[in-house]
Order: C-alpha cells, then sequence, then structure tokens
C-alpha cells in the first residue's frame, strides 16, 4: 500500500533515512541487526507447497469486477481459469472506514465489508475458485489499523484508562507512532502479547473459518522493524493450521530476512523501500538491457522467491499507459518466462488503464483494443506446461551491441530442452548472442522453434554465437524442434 500516500515518499526513501528524517522514536528504537534481534533465529527457508510451482497469481480488485464484489468476481472465475490463472490474490476484504477506502485502513479483522458482500458471499467465492482448482489469497494489514477502529476510538476517548491504550506503538512522548504521513495509520505495538495474540488470532480465523490458502501481508517491513520475531512465530503458528499455506511479505526481496523468517516469497523491490525495481528501466532504451539484469540480479532472496508484477495497487498509472501496447506485449514475455511468482493484475490481459486509488467504475472484459489477452494466455500456458519455463533456473545470454534488447536461457536440469527467451524492446534488427558453452548445441540447427508464435525461426550460426533476425518490439521463445 506504499505508494498510496504517498508514492513519491514511499520511493525514494529508505527506513534508515526515514529514522533520520523523523520517524517516530519507538518505531525506529531498534537498531541492531534484524537477526541480533531475533536472537539467530530463523524459520526457513520454508518448503513451497506444490500448487505454486509454475502458478501465475491474478491481483483481483473485487469492485472493478461489479457493483456487488464478491458475486462479480465469483462470475469471473471460470474466465480466469481459461486465462490460466492458478491463484487469486484478493485487494483487502476486511471491514475498512468507508466505501471509497481502498482497504489498508482496517476496522474489523474478522469481518468483511459489507460494500463488496456478506461473509457467506466470500466464502462461496472461495469455494468455487477451490472447485476450480484454483487458490486465494487475501490482502491482510498487521501493521496498522485504522484510527477509526473501535479500539483506537476507545483509546481517544478514554486514554490511559482505555484497555486498549497499549495496543498502540508509541513515541517518548507517549503520542501513537505511524510510518510516512500516515496519521490515520497507527501502528500496532508488537511488544503487547495481547496484540500478538489478536493478529495470530485474525490470520487464523481466515484459514479456519474460510480454508484461505494465504496472505498477501501489507507493510511486512514495518512490523519486522517492530518486532522481527514475530514473523516466524506466526507463520508456525499457521502452517499447523494449514501445512500448505502461502505468504507473501509486502517487503523487498533484497533483504533475505523474510524468506529466512516464515515468508514463501518477497517483493520485486530494490534495496530502497517501496522502489520497484524494474522503475525507470523502460524510459532509456539505451540502458534498458543493462539496468534490466542488474535489478535482476541485485537481490538476496532466491530468485524463485521473488514476486515480479508490471502492475500492482501502487504502480500508479498502468505500464501500457506509461510504455504503450508495444513495449507491453514485450514486457509481459519478460514476465511471465522469468523464475519467480508473476503477478498478472486486474486487466493487464486487456490492455486495463486506471489508478486503482482513483475508485475507477467496474472494468469491462469484452474490449481487448490491443489483442493482449490471447498473448498472456499462450504466455500463461507455456508457463504452465513446459518444465524449463517453470523452474527456478536461468543463465543471462550476452547480446552484442544492442542495449534494447536482452536474452535469457530458461531450463531445468535434466527435464526438457532448454528455452532461449529474447527480447527486443527497440527497432528491428538482427540481433547477434553468444551462448555460454553448456548451450552451445543450440547453434546447431539451421531453425529454431518459437513457442510463442508456433513458427520456424531461421537462425544463423557459428560455434557459440548465433544470430536472430528480431521484430521491432519482438519477443521468441527459441527451442530445437523436437
Amino acid at each position: 500500500m506504499l505508494n498510496a500516500r504517498p508514492r513519491r515518499l514511499a520511493a525514494l526513501l529508505s527506513l534508515s533515512l526515514l529514522s533520520l528524517a523523523g520517524m517516530p522514536a519507538e518505531a525506529a528504537r531498534n537498531t541492531a541487526p534484524p537477526q541480533a534481534r531475533a536472537e539467530g533465529r530463523t524459520c526457513g527457508p520454508v518448503q513451497d507447497p506444490d500448487w505454486i510451482r509454475g502458478a501465475v497469481v491474478y491481483g483481483v480488485v473485487p469492485p472493478l469486477f461489479g457493483e456487488q464484489p464478491f458475486k462479480a468476481v465469483t462470475a469471473k472465475l471460470d474466465y480466469l481459469r481459461d486465462l490460466g490463472i492458478d491463484v487469486l490474490w484478493l485487494s483487502p476484504v476486511n471491514t475498512t472506514t468507508d466505501p471509497g477506502d481502498f482497504g489498508y485502513a482496517v476496522t474489523d479483522y474478522f469481518d468483511v465489508r459489507p460494500d463488496y458482500g456478506t461473509k457467506a458471499e466470500f466464502k462461496e467465492l472461495i469455494d468455487q475458485a477451490h472447485a476450480r482448482g484454483m487458490k486465494v489469497m487475501m490482502d491482510f494489514v498487521p501493521n496498522h489499523t485504522s484510527n477509526a477502529h473501535p479500539y483506537f476510538r476507545d483509546v481517544l476517548a478514554k486514554g490511559k484508562q482505555s484497555p486498549y491504550y497499549g495496543y498502540y506503538d508509541r513515541d517518548a512522548q507517549g503520542q501513537p507512532t505511524h510510518y510516512f504521513d500516515w496519521k490515520h495509520l497507527p501502528n500496532l505495538n508488537y511488544d503487547n502479547p495481547k496484540v500478538t495474540a489478536m493478529v495470530h488470532r485474525a490470520f487464523q480465523y481466515w484459514v479456519r473459518e474460510f480454508d484461505v490458502d494465504g496472505f498477501r501481508v501489507d507493510v511486512a517491513w514495518g512490523v519486522k522493524e517492530r518486532r522481527p520475531g514475530f514473523w516466524c512465530d506466526l507463520s508456525t503458528a499457521l502452517r499447523k493450521e494449514k501445512p500448505d499455506v502461502y505468504l507473501l511479505a509486502e517487503a523487498s526481496a533484497y533483504d533475505p530476512y523474510f524468506v529466512r523468517n516464515g515468508f514463501n516469497a518477497a517483493y520485486d523491490w530494490s534495496a530502497s523501500l517501496g522502489h520497484w525495481a524494474w522503475e525507470g528501466v523502460f524510459e532509456d532504451r539505451q540502458q534498458l538491457a543493462p539496468k534490466l539484469y542488474a535489478a535482476l540480479k541485485g537481490g538476496q532472496t532466491p530468485e524463485d522467491r521473488v514476486a515480479r508484477f508490471l502492475n500492482n495497487n501502487d504502480t500508479a498509472k498502468r505500464f501500457i499507459g506509461r510504455h504503450g501496447p508495444d513495449s507491453t506485449r514485450v514486457a509481459a514475455a519478460l514476465l511471465l518466462t522469468l523464475p519467480g511468482i508473476p503477478i498478472v493484475y486486474t486487466g493487464d490481459e486487456v490492455g486495463a488503464e486506471y489508478e486503482p486509488y482513483q475508485e475507477p467504475p467496474p472494468l469491462s472484459w469484452d474490449e481487448d483494443p490491443h489483442g493482449l489477452r490471447e498473448h498472456y494466455r499462450k504466455l500463461i500456458d507455456l508457463r504452465d506446461t513446459h518444465p524449463a519455463l517453470a523452474g527456478g533456473a536461468w543463465v543471462p545470454v550476452a547480446v552484442k551491441d544492442n542495449p534494447s534488447a536482452l536474452a535469457y536461457l530458461r531450463h531445468q536440469d535434466g527435464a526438457s530442452e532448454p528455452v532461449l527467451v529474447v527480447l527486443n524492446f527497440g527497432p528491428a534488427r538482427t540481433l547477434r548472442l553468444t551462448l555460454p558453452q553448456a548451450y552451445a548445441s543450440l547453434s546447431r540447427h539451421a531453425s529454431l522453434k518459437d513457442l510463442l508464435d508456433e513458427r520456424d525461426v531461421p537462425i544463423r550460426a557459428e560455434g557459440t554465437r548465433l544470430e536472430v533476425a528480431m521484430p521491432a518490439s519482438g519477443a521468441v521463445l527459441l527451442t530445437p524442434r523436437s
């Protein structure tokens, strides 16, 4: 939820800089390394459930599906299943301050917002998704509550006499802490065992009563800063309830803490809090490949545990609006052929243009002006059916004298032929590649099969050098024809 309020601040400042710039003292009081504060405890890496292997996640904003959001999402499940989606990540559905709020100002962890529907309708959504072989993740908000939460309102009315006074983190002056300018979102006090017990119960409730399969955990980095041992405890308790529950941290994959403390994956952010690792990569085509390679290789979390995206709730203007449909087609191929957890966000596959926090009206999936839907469907199907694309291994391939193009090999040891992915974000050009010696056999063919367009692509090769003619803004997934 970082970019909701305000986007630039979240993108430019790391937690350490925020502390120097006046972050509330209580929130910044722990200055020892996280591992030391957690007394060396680790909780992983946890084993991923089988269902996440090769899976594609769809970020669902329920009100964009229709005026009765839970029912509208349920009615769209067959469409999503046909697209190839395996996992739904629902934006926050817990009771919030008002119908216009996106959902991160929580007022009740144990109920659903009435403008979306009833608990029975929510359970029906989950049951119907499960019947189609799909999993459901909730977006959960444990770092803070709304200042309209009944507990905080009681504190405002009674002060220190309120039984909930100690539920909120406080600075040296006794004032509730918060991050950025989120004054209406007071941080919970994770030094209070009643708070940790409440949050445990809240997570467990949705697993026990609704059979939720996992959680995208909002501001996971904030709880880590204040109580670094909490996530290990929470993940242990949740997996006693449901061993294959999946936890995605809204936190940077540059930090290995999260997959060492109970999370399955973390966000594709840079080392700066809330800063998308690919942000700015596509602005300068003469620097695209080196910047992108640097972003892909920069983190400390294993690459198959990185959640990747072109859009989410915090990326504001959609990728297609910033870079156009041609670049979007190539970027979609990038997203869906890299290792990691790819997230397709509401309407990406039809080129929808909106900003999530501006309360857009329901979308129409009947319109697909750029012909993206079949492109996404094919890419998702290939990721699902081709073992090399579902694995976690990839090897960059040098592209000579063309920084607007990049190539890499996807493979899974002994399972299948490798796939050579070639992406050209620039004008039409013959690209000259240098294959790693281990993959020199690819250059022994007069042509390779493009899995994406199901056609033979002529190549010129000598030793480990390979030339392939690429169209402008083109993508090919090449493999030997069997």
